[in-house]
């Protein structure tokens, strides 16, 4: 019976293996992409997404075609960087939430991937910067409503409305609607009807987007505390405000329509706001006859319906 030994490998100087050198460095290199990405998820950028597709086409509508693409980049950056950081302090004020939800339990801060502390400061950077840059290089009216959009989403809505109302999410639309102001406002220096009328499309349209999405994480809610309309009313009331706000968000996006616009812009309004409506009244008709309700379907529907408006928006402003 033989046995085999091994051979001592040779490590002159005490260096450690090549192997280990690597295995620290490629640690090392996940470690920082995990942090990165903690911060950048605080962030919220399916939000600042949806914020910006909003912006531009508003700005272009403004200018009445392209305007420069130098201030386009600064208010899409400027707005980002705003949108981020009030998602970020929203995170903070809400950990004590997040970590009793499923659908936020694993947000940096309740994982503790990010400390409160590092959270806070980190927001208040991003909107120090953001805030900064739309001063120096836009006006003082869009720089104002970026700051009001900043306070009223942390706190007016986090703070207060979030945790004590069932109207939170009514009033919570002004600051989610902000950035057609802002957009249009960097480009004139002013606010013009056909702004205010794409305001209240954005306004309208989110009662139905967040109920679909109240609806479904409606036990979360409830765990958490959060009165959200669907935890606190009956479900004829609920049906009754979605498609309420779901005509209301039709007849808006119908009445810019006057406002200089073509029939480019008039005929998809009223297309796709016609399938909105539709879904609109497919969920509550389920959810009245107590069968399974898909509020998912017109969450996202919702989402794209507004996407394409306003891609409508910025086709007509080009035409």
């Amino acid at each position: 019976m033989s046995m085999i030994t091994e051979r001592p490998v040779s490590n002159p100087g005490g260096q450690p293996p090549v192997g280990t050198v690597a295995e620290e460095a490629a640690n090392g290199q996940r470690g920082v992409r995990a942090v990165v990405a903690a911060y950048v998820a605080l962030t919220k950028p399916r939000i600042v997404e949806l914020l910006l597709v909003t912006t531009v086409p508003a700005m272009m509508l403004a200018h009445g075609g392209m305007p420069s693409l130098w201030l386009v980049a600064v208010v899409l950056v400027g707005g980002s960087l705003a949108a981020g950081a009030a998602s970020v302090l929203n995170c903070y004020i809400d950990r004590d939430i997040d970590q009793l939800m499923r659908r936020t339990k694993r947000r940096p801060l309740p994982a503790h991937t990010v400390s409160p502390r590092s959270a806070l400061i980190f927001g208040l950077v991003l909107a120090a910067v953001s805030l900064a840059l739309m001063a120096a290089l836009t006006n003082w009216l869009a720089t104002g409503l970026t700051l009001a959009a900043i306070a009223y989403y942390d706190l007016v809505y986090t703070l207060w409305l979030k945790r004590t109302t069932a109207a939170n999410t009514f009033w919570g639309g002004i600051c989610g609607s902000a950035p057609v102001l802002i957009g249009w406002a960097a480009v004139t220096g002013s606010l013009a009807p056909a702004a205010w009328a794409l305001f209240a499309v954005v306004f309208f349209w989110q009662m139905p987007h967040f109920y679909a999405l109240a609806i479904k994480y409606k036990a979360d809610y409830a765990r958490a505390g959060v009165p959200m309309l669907p935890v606190v009313a009956s479900v004829r009331r609920v049906n009754a405000e979605i498609l309420i706000f779901s005509w209301l968000t039709l007849i808006s996006s119908l009445a810019v329509w006057p406002l200089g616009m073509s029939p480019i812009y008039g005929v998809t309004a009223l297309v796709v706001g016609g399938v909105f409506v539709v879904e609109a009244h497919k969920l509550c008709r389920r959810a009245a006859r107590g069968e399974a309700v898909k509020p998912m379907r017109l969450f996202h529907w919702s989402t794209t319906y507004l996407t394409i408006l306003f891609a409508a928006v910025a086709l007509d402003a080009l035409l």
